[in-house]
Parts: C-alpha cells; structure tokens; sequence
C-alpha cells in the first residue's frame, strides 16, 4: 500500500536528502572564468593622442594621394581610404596625413579613426591635419587623404621644393572653374621653371576650385602639365562668394639649394608678409605639422594659435624662421584679414614660408576661427 504524502517518516528522510545535496553542492570548487570571458569584460582602450609634430628625413619624404570611395558613410570610408593608405606605403612609415571631409556630421571622429587604425597596427601615429571642406570630386565621397610617408631609401636626393598656390579668381561665383586654373597654373609653371625643376619632377599637385562642375577639363589641364605628378582636386567652401581657382605644389629638386632653406620669386621679390612662389629644402630633417586651431574669433586667440604653432614647432626641433611652407585655412573674410595683419609678426618678412590662404568650410572645431599646419627645416 502507498505511504500518504504527509507522512512524516518520509517528510524527514527528504529533507535531509535535500540538505545533504546543499551541502555537496556549496563544497564543490568554483569554475574559473575562461580567458575569453575575462575579455568580454575588459575596458575598452581610448584612441591615442596623435602628435602635434613629427619629424623626417626629407630626403625620403614621399608623398601620396589616396583614391576616394563612395560607399558607406564616413566612419567606413575613413577606415577603407586608411586601408589603401596602408598599401600604398607598405612598411614604410606614415608621418602626416591630411584629411579633407565633406558633408555633415562631426569630422573629429577622423581624429580617433586614424589613431585606431595606426594603433591597431602597432605602428607610430601620425600628425594629422583635419578640414572641412564644401565638396569633393567624386559623388558620395566624404573623405580624401593625402599623405607624407618615410621611404626605406632616398627619393628626393637633392632636397624638395614647395609652391605656393597662387589664386586666381573672378568676381561672379557662377564663372567655370576651369579658366582660372589655367591661369592658376600658368603662375605655377612659372615658379616651377624659376625653381629650376622639371615639370616630371612635380610629384604632387593640389588645386583648390570654387566648383567641381568641369572637373574633366580642370583634370586634363593639370595632367597635360605635370603628368607624373598625383593630382587631387577640392572645393574649399559649398557656396563660395566668388569664382576661383589655386594649385600648390612639392617637386624632387633636380641639383641641391645653397641653402638648406631657399626662397624663389618667379616675378620679383616677394612683398613684406607675403608668400615666396617657392621654398626649396634640403635641411637633413623636416618637421610637419598638424593643423593647430585658433579657439574664439579675436586678435588675441589667432595670436594664442599662432604662439602654440612656435612651441610646437620648438618642442620639435625647429623655428619660425625654419617654416618652408604654410597653410591658412580661415573660415571668414574677417578672419583671413585679421591672418595677414599678424602672420607678419610671426613669421619675419625676409623668412616668410611658402604657402596660401584660403576660405574654408570649416574646422575640426565648431569655435575655430582657422587652422594651420606648417613644414619646417629641423634645426
């Protein structure tokens, strides 16, 4: 016959079954978390600071155009356009690298994208200079880089030569862009053949237009000029208030400087404050630097950028005096004024750099007023 539930000799013996298998249970050693686990739950690690400045061989400067991509947002071109970057240069190490960004959203993320990527790679981190701006070539893109990277041998044997990009422009901003290259780059040729470098020895050309529209003949005049240079294009500003067209330049110097630091005029001698056509270095280190932002829109914060500028470019090994190329991007008219009124006090009359002032879309910062990067001779 079935014993009741409630009976009270069974009730106990289950009860210290039950107590028995607690005790068993408490006793047994507990398991140690895998290495996985542990992982899971590890602090992510914060992007690395990028330098202010870094420094290299100019003899083994080499300079890079990275082919833009128009899939994904900007995160994913960042990271695909840094992939190509690093097949580009292989083992060789990237020193600076200059990002143009278009379209909306926060461009700062670019910074800790860079420093992810070079992190991730156990490799050193860049200097980076980072600018908005209205548009570039191909649709859909959000990011162009160029780059400087150190070659494993000489590739610039008798030093380097930086132009200036001299602006041409027309007051209606509806004019085609491609017109004023041409002159843009008539000004160019000139200071090229007065630097005495040959057009095949111009190895990257820069030009700034106030419209993309006519690209393919912008394109093919730049190309008939310079055919072995890497040439990219860019529209500073969306709705820009005139017309206008700038390239820059570095070339391979075909025979070394007097100098390690040498200016050239190719139409006279330049006038107090303003940029020589050309710079050519063939100091044994240059420094390069990442664009350094003014903060506030007064005399006195574009005075504080410039002077954090000089003590980037000392805590670097170099000076003012040593700058060979400049490169202004001011978000006003106001501004760029308030930048030609005192960049002559920064940079002496008789040492001032290469280089341009332009209008931008804007900066890293939404308080900028305007960004600076400079290439400057090692002491």
């Amino acid at each position: 016959m079935r014993r009741p539930l409630g009976n009270s000799r069974w009730s106990a013996g289950v009860a210290i079954a039950w107590a028995a298998l607690a005790v068993a249970v408490s006793a047994w050693p507990a398991q140690k978390p895998s290495k996985k686990d542990e992982d899971l739950t590890q602090t992510i690690e914060l992007p690395k600071d990028l330098p202010l400045a870094v420094t290299g061989e100019t003899r083994r400067l080499a300079f890079h155009v990275v082919p833009m991509v128009a899939k994904g947002l900007l995160t994913e071109q960042v990271r695909d356009s840094l992939k190509t970057l690093a097949q580009q240069t292989g083992k060789d190490a990237v020193l600076h690298i200059r990002a143009f960004v278009a379209g909306a959203g926060d461009i700062r993320r670019v910074r800790d994208l860079v420093s992810e990527s070079f992190a991730s790679r156990k490799q050193p981190l860049p200097a980076l200079s980072l600018v908005e701006a209205g548009s570039l070539p191909l649709p859909g893109a959000r990011v162009l880089l160029e780059a400087v990277s150190a070659a494993s041998h000489d590739v610039n044997p008798n030093g380097l030569a930086f132009f200036s990009a001299r602006q041409a422009s027309s007051g209606n901003p509806l004019d085609p862009a491609a017109p004023l290259e041409a002159r843009s780059l008539e000004r160019l040729g000139e200071a090229v053949k007065a630097a005495g470098v040959a057009p095949l020895d111009v190895i990257r050309v820069t030009c700034y237009l106030s419209s993309l529209d006519d690209l393919e003949a912008a394109s093919a005049l730049a190309q008939a000029s310079y055919p072995a240079a890497a040439i990219d294009y860019i529209r500073p500003q969306r709705a820009p208030a005139e017309a206008s067209a700038a390239c820059e330049a570095v070339a391979r110097l075909s025979r070394p400087p007097q100098a390690p630091l040498e200016a050239v005029n190719a139409d006279g001698a330049a006038l107090p404050g303003e940029e020589p056509a050309a710079m050519l270095l063939d100091a044994p280190q240059a420094v390069l630097t990442g664009t350094q932002e003014s903060f506030g829109y007064e005399d006195k914060d574009a005075r504080l950028a410039l002077d954090r500028l000089r003590t980037t470019l000392e805590q670097a090994g170099a000076s003012r005096d040593g700058a060979a190329f400049a490169r202004y991007y001011a978000l006003s008219t106001g501004i760029a004024a308030e930048i030609r009124r005192i960049r002559g006090d920064f940079f002496d009359a008789a040492h001032a750099p290469a280089g341009w002032l332009f209008l931008w879309q804007g900066a890293a910062s939404k308080d900028a007023g305007f960004a600076v990067d400079v290439i400057a001779a090692k002491r």
